[in-house]
């Protein structure tokens, strides 16, 4: 999961636990999430309220030939369910190594500050084995992006700003503007539908190098 130089920094301080992503296929207006725990596969389902078979679980969409689900639509978190591990892609450099064979004996990362051995790679071209960072989920949901409180505002790594704001904005209104720095002002005003993965940083064992 690609993190940014100031959520780097937010998550090493111990100040970001939570993160949000659109999600890619947006539900249908009346979708109103429940999540179904009891999945064998241990995957975060998420469904809009409906017919459940005969042992009482929820069952997710069958879609027309158009991609549009019915009342019984579900969504499966790309990103993984409770427990699973996620590894922090950000942007670094690689410091070469002199003597041989050929390797490197450095890392820098954009976000501490220190400026980079060359160029920067970016962070979407960052391999496993140059992670710093691994989180562990420790909690899924879906909910529009506006109805994050001050709590989760805060928990996504957003300090207030210097100047005084409306009370009970003192977060939010600083996430507003980091995300709209990303995605655009329409799609806040959007609204959209987006996952909310709840994380701790766990120790970095790397067990694929590739």
């Amino acid at each position: 999961m690609i993190f940014n130089g100031e959520m780097v920094r937010a998550i090493l301080d111990g100040r970001k636990t939570q993160t949000r992503r659109i999600m890619k296929v947006q539900p249908s207006d009346g979708f109103h999430p429940t999540h179904n725990g009891y999945d064998l596969d241990l995957n975060a389902h998420w469904y809009t309220p409906g017919v459940v078979d005969k042992n009482g679980y929820l069952q997710p969409a069958k879609k027309d030939v158009f991609g549009v689900a019915d009342e019984n639509e579900g969504y499966t978190c790309p990103f993984g369910a409770v427990g699973d591990r996620i590894w922090v892609r950000e942007t670094f450099c690689a410091v070469p190594d002199h003597e041989e064979p050929a390797g490197c004996s450095a890392l820098l990362y954009a976000a501490d500050g220190n400026g980079p051995y060359g160029k920067w790679t970016p962070s979407i071209h960052m391999p496993r084995w140059a992670s710093r960072l691994t989180l562990e989920i420790t909690g899924v949901r879906v909910e529009r992006l506006r109805d994050l409180s001050e709590d989760d505002a805060k928990s996504e790594g957003i300090t207030p700003p210097s100047g005084g704001v409306l009370p009970g904005w003192e977060y939010r209104i600083n996430f507003r503007h980091l995300w709209m720095s990303i995605y655009g002002a329409d799609n806040w005003e959007a609204n959209p539908w987006v996952w909310v993965i709840e994380f701790k940083v766990v120790p970095n064992v790397q067990d694929n190098p590739a």
